[in-house]
Order: C-alpha cells, then structure tokens, then sequence
C-alpha cells in the first residue's frame, strides 16, 4: 500500500450496509465460546461545563458527535469538562457507542452531527455515498492498538485455523485483515469471532480465546491479567494503519460552520492543557475510563495527538508525505482488492481543511 510515512494513524473497518447490520444482530458469542459486551450503547456524557454562564444561551449552537471509549479521545472530554466548546459558542453533546460502527445508522440519519472514525470507515462512508466532511485528525495510533495471542502462538502465519476475536464492522476488522495479509493469509484462513473490543479483551483475559484485537485500556488489563500471553503485534509494527477523525455532516457544517470552527479550536485548546496542566486533564478522562491518570499517562504513549500544525499537515498540505488524502486512496484500493467496496468512491472532497488553516491563522 502506499501510504504516507508517518508513525500515527488509526482506521476502522466496517462491510457493506446489509453485511453490517446482519453482524450487529449477533452478540459476541460464536462457535460455541461466551464473550459478553457492553451493556449499552449511545450513552450521552454527563460532563460538566465549567463555563456554560460565560456565553448567552441565544449564541450557542447545539450540536452531538458520536464516538467510542478511547484514550484518543482526552482532548474531547477536557473541552467538554473545562469549557471550552461553551466558551467558543458551542454545546457539545457526546454519545459514546461500543464503538464507531455501532453509531453509524444515528449520523447517517442525521440523529448525530459529528462522528470519530477512521481511515477505512471514512472509505466506506463516502462508497455508500454519506454526505460528510473530515475536519480535524483526532489522534493517531502508535502501539494504542494490539493483537493478543497466546504464547503457544509463535508467529502470525500461527494464525492459520485459529479463532480471533474481533469485532466485525469495528476498528479491529481491517487492522486483522492488514496484519493477516502481511503475513500471505486472509479472512478465509481464520475464524472471527464478532466480538467489541471490550468483550475481546475480556473473553482473551479469561481463557476463552487464544487470539484477539483490542485496545488501550482493555488490552493493558487483559495483558496484565493474562499470564499466559502477549501483544504479538501492535500499530507499533503498522504505523500508518489506525488513524481517528473528526468528521461533520456536510448539512450540518452549511448551516453552522462556526460551530464546527468552535469545535476545532476546542479541542486545539484542550491539546494545549493536556501540556500545560497535564494531570488536571489526564484526571478528567481517566474518570471517564474508569482508571487511574498514571495508567492514563502510560497509554497515552501509545498514540499521538496531532496539534494544529501537525493537522495543517495532514489535511491541507497535499504535497506533504502526512497528507491524509494518500492514505484515503489507499485505503480505498486496498478494500476494493479485499472485496470490501465493489468501487472506489470520489473522495477528493471528502477532507474539508477550511476550520484547522482558520484555527491555525487564529492561533
């Protein structure tokens, strides 16, 4: 593949519609092993806003974005909790999903104005012709995402015959297919297991599985817990294979496009205070996590965060081996090859870097 030398990113995976909805009617138990998920979907954050008298509530535009539990999503909830969206004219709502497959149908109804996915789930978005623009690159993965495997495991070609589980239509899904494909095998040479993250790890952490995708901070406790096992592969080794996004609907930034400006400058001002008062901020999403701000600090050295000069890399410089754009193309060709898209969409609009050069320039 050739994508941009560049050592974040972070995609996520989803098939076809009807392939995607058959799978979420699964849960996560297949041949015969019990893996249980989340309890619930779509629950709305109930962080505060220590501003929210700063602004008249006649100038604040409401808006929602749907997302997972991630570390890559610090700087999200420090601008929720400190103030800053309010500050900049915005009310921020935050649904966290099991994960950004799951949250699909509510943005593509348009029930959720702003989204997190990756690469891959950016492909498929605009292949099932979703009208959605990506303003801001959310974080990219540096180790953040694991392969777990037993220790009896020696080697990916070991995959061959083995169950993995991993959650189909999630993050894992196209990260395993890469890492299968590295290895000469393919989706048919294995046998997945539609598992969420979470459940993953936990089903991995318990005995239930010898082989399965998660990430931080469910990979670290399995890890931790797990004797027999270890990371056998990680982004690490495939830096350019999981990048997030923050992606609007197009309608949405047409009828509010300071709200999405306000959204792009608060979480520029949250990546700021993540540096300048570090363990404020790793408290207030380890409380989200449900983990300590050490372990926090520790997984946070599995992704990076891109700042805005970093973004205006990213997003607005096509010349530039960060452009996202290549990795987009890419990421397109591989699915097509992986007879996960029948074409290749138009994705020349998709990137929309008008709010991170106006952050920037505002800077």
């Amino acid at each position: 593949m050739n994508t941009p030398k560049f050592d974040r990113s972070r995609n996520r995976f989803l098939g076809t519609w009807t392939r995607r909805q058959t799978l979420w009617m699964l849960t996560g138990a297949a041949a015969g092993v019990t893996l249980h998920g989340c309890q619930s979907t779509g629950t709305s954050t109930t962080a505060s806003s220590t501003s929210s008298e700063a602004t008249a509530s006649s100038d604040v535009i409401s808006a929602s974005i749907g997302t997972t539990t991630w570390i890559g999503n610090t700087p999200l909830f420090i601008a929720k909790e400190k103030g800053f969206f309010r500050e900049l004219g915005l009310d921020l709502d935050i649904r966290t999903f099991q994960s950004v497959a799951q949250a699909f149908p509510s943005f593509t109804a348009g029930q959720l104005d702003a989204l997190t996915p990756v690469t891959s789930e950016v492909v498929l978005l605009a292949a099932q012709g979703v009208d959605f623009r990506v303003v801001m690159v959310e974080d990219v993965s540096s180790g953040g995402d694991v392969i777990l495997a037993r220790n009896s495991i020696q080697s990916i070609e070991d995959f061959r015959g083995k169950q993995i589980a991993v959650e189909l239509g999630g993050v894992g899904h196209f990260f395993v297919l890469q890492v299968l494909a590295e290895a000469g095998l393919t989706a048919e040479d294995v046998e997945l297991l539609n598992t969420p993250p979470d459940a993953s790890a936990a089903a991995y952490q318990a005995g239930n599985v010898e082989i399965a995708y998660s990430y931080s901070p469910f990979s670290d406790k399995a890890n931790e817990v797990q004797p027999d096992g270890r990371t056998i592969y990680s982004t690490k080794e495939m830096p350019t294979a999981i990048a997030d996004f923050y992606s609007f609907r197009t309608d949405f930034i047409e009828a509010n496009p300071q709200a999405v400006t306000a959204f792009v400058q608060g979480i520029a001002r949250a990546i700021d205070f993540l540096e300048t008062d570090r363990q404020e901020g790793l408290e207030i999403m380890a409380n989200e996590l449900g983990i300590t701000p050490e372990e926090l600090d520790e997984q946070l050295e599995g992704i990076q965060l891109p700042d805005l000069d970093t973004n205006v890399e990213m997003l607005a410089n096509a010349s530039s081996d960060l452009y996202m754009g290549n990795s987009f193309e890419s990421m397109a060709q591989f699915m097509q090859d992986q007879e996960q898209i029948e074409t290749i969409p138009d994705l020349s609009n998709v990137i929309d870097p008008q709010f991170i050069t106006a952050a920037k320039e505002g800077a």
